[in-house]
């Protein structure tokens, strides 16, 4: 209309021509913006609807999971005694733990030992409970288990909404075996006499296979060895009383099966008492200058002599026992050696087994030990032989013992050779009796040329006198072996 002349627009008027065109103008205007208006809503209903879609779908996603829960079995040995514990752990990251049943089942007795319902977070839609962890025993006399194999169910379902809303389920089985019957232990042996500080055997038989078997001294345990005889089922402990257990000290030999059923035998024994020797060792301050540098360079000690003396003497020796005792734990199921032990030939004895040392230092009393071992003098640097056969398990310097050489003979026996000057063998070397092994000197804490010889059972110190002696090692270990041999072979 812009393009329209004043006179052109009045004939229009007139004639009524420019109402319709305006009414026309109008329409058409208005019904466009409402096709507009109609299109925007279909836009944002569908809209809508595929967000409403899409969330469904999220969720239903989730309760729809179908990761199953997952089952541990933390403790569960396949041997179960009178009260062996055992735990489960069960768990569900996704929607969480639903129900939990724990049963098991032997011939025709059965019983639920855990049932557990857990509650849903409805707006969540999933458990709180991801984890837990079920601790129970069996306690076969309790639930009237006889003793067999049986079997241990558990059954764990999550919070998912698969499987018609009971959730996924995860079944496990696990076959046990029951067994309430402790080993039967029946001695051999006969005439168990034992020095205190001294060293003896024990030869006994276990009713079951795959025991854990040994004889206990106070606290100490020496464990029994198969090996020296044809039946699988006869064992052999070699074992020590130490220099501090007297006549009062209870010896007994105990064996545990796989389910940890514990059987306990005591048997006839007797403990000598003896009566060590007391010495006094003078520490002078020409043996501290010559000997404690060697030892703060080592141990980075500190103080003046005598407290660096203290030092090496107390905490140094205590961790060269605990190191010559982890050494021994490990022993050749083997009895390497034979017959009496070697003494270093033509040798003194400047210090005997057990020996209750006090030191003086300056006119006082600084320290008190236990010498546990034999000093032997002979020339000086004079050849070492090794005192029986065996395996070198050990040649290189323990701090107060100086270059020490430890000999495995079999058995959880050892004999141990310090203060050395020199060695002539290797760790994992085999020696036999007589063979040079090295040479005496005075390394470590010595003060003179000598060899300190020390025998051990497990790491435990005992009297060298008794395995130089050829009359106490035929009483005491020949023999017996010898007589259980033909009881054995006489079907006892």
């Amino acid at each position: 209309m812009k393009g329209l002349e004043s006179t052109q627009l009045q004939f229009f008027a007139k004639n009524g021509i420019i109402n319709k065109y305006l009414c026309v103008f109008n329409l058409n205007h208005l019904c466009v913006k409402r096709i507009t208006t109609k299109k925007l809503k279909t836009r944002l209903i569908i809209l809508l609807l595929m967000t409403a879609l899409g969330v469904s779908a999220w969720t239903l996603s989730i309760r729809f999971e179908g990761e199953t829960p997952e089952i541990k079995l933390l403790d569960c040995p396949k041997f179960c005694g009178m009260d062996t514990p055992l735990t489960i752990q069960v768990s569900d990251q996704k929607t969480g733990l639903r129900k939990i049943w724990v049963g098991f089942r032997i011939e025709d007795k059965e019983a639920i030992f855990y049932e557990k319902k857990f509650s849903v977070d409805l707006w969540k839609g999933k458990s709180s409970d991801t984890n837990h962890i079920i601790k129970f025993a069996l306690e076969p006399k309790k639930n009237f288990f006889p003793d067999g194999i049986g079997t241990l169910r558990i059954s764990v379902w999550d919070q998912s909404w698969r499987n018609f809303f009971k959730g996924n389920n995860i079944y496990l089985e696990k076959n046990l075996i029951i067994d309430t019957d402790y080993p039967k232990i029946e001695i051999i042996s006969r005439k168990h006499h034992f020095n205190q500080g001294g060293a003896g055997l024990v030869i006994y038989r276990v009713s079951e296979a795959h025991t854990v078997n040994g004889v206990k001294v106070g606290d100490t345990f020496f464990p029994g060895m198969t090996g020296l005889f044809n039946d699988p089922k006869v064992y052999a402990t070699f074992l020590a009383v130490s220099h501090e257990q007297g006549p009062g000290t209870e010896i007994y030999i105990q064996a545990e099966d796989q389910a940890h059923n514990q059987g306990r035998a005591p048997f006839t024994y007797n403990i000598r008492k003896k009566q060590f020797k007391r010495d006094i060792i003078r520490i002078t301050d020409r043996f501290l200058r010559k000997k404690m540098p060697e030892f703060k360079r080592a141990s980075d000690i500190g103080g003046n002599l005598a407290e660096q003396f203290l030092a090496v003497n107390q905490k140094e020796r205590l961790a060269n026992f605990q190191t010559i005792q982890s050494i021994c734990q490990q022993s050749r199921n083997t009895m390497l050696w034979k017959n009496s032990f070697l003494r270093l030939p033509k040798s003194a004895t400047r210090a005997g087994f057990g020996d209750r040392r006090t030191y003086h230092y300056q006119s006082k009393v600084i320290d008190h030990q236990v010498h546990l071992g034999i000093d032997l003098a002979s020339t000086y640097h004079s050849p070492v032989p090794a005192a029986n056969d065996g395996i070198i398990v050990h040649a290189d310097r323990i701090g107060i013992f100086g270059r020490t050489v430890i000999i495995d003979h079999g058995f959880g026996l050892f004999s141990l050779y310090s203060h050395m000057n020199r060695f002539s063998v290797k760790s994992g070397d085999t020696v036999y009796k007589g063979d040079i092994i090295g040479h005496t000197g005075t390394t470590g804490l010595a003060g003179g040329d000598h060899l300190h010889f020390s025998v051990l059972i497990k790491g435990v110190f005992t009297n060298p006198l008794e395995w130089w002696d050829r009359n106490w090692i035929q009483y005491n270990i020949t023999d017996k072996i010898e007589s259980a041999r033909e009881l054995i072979n006489e079907g006892l």
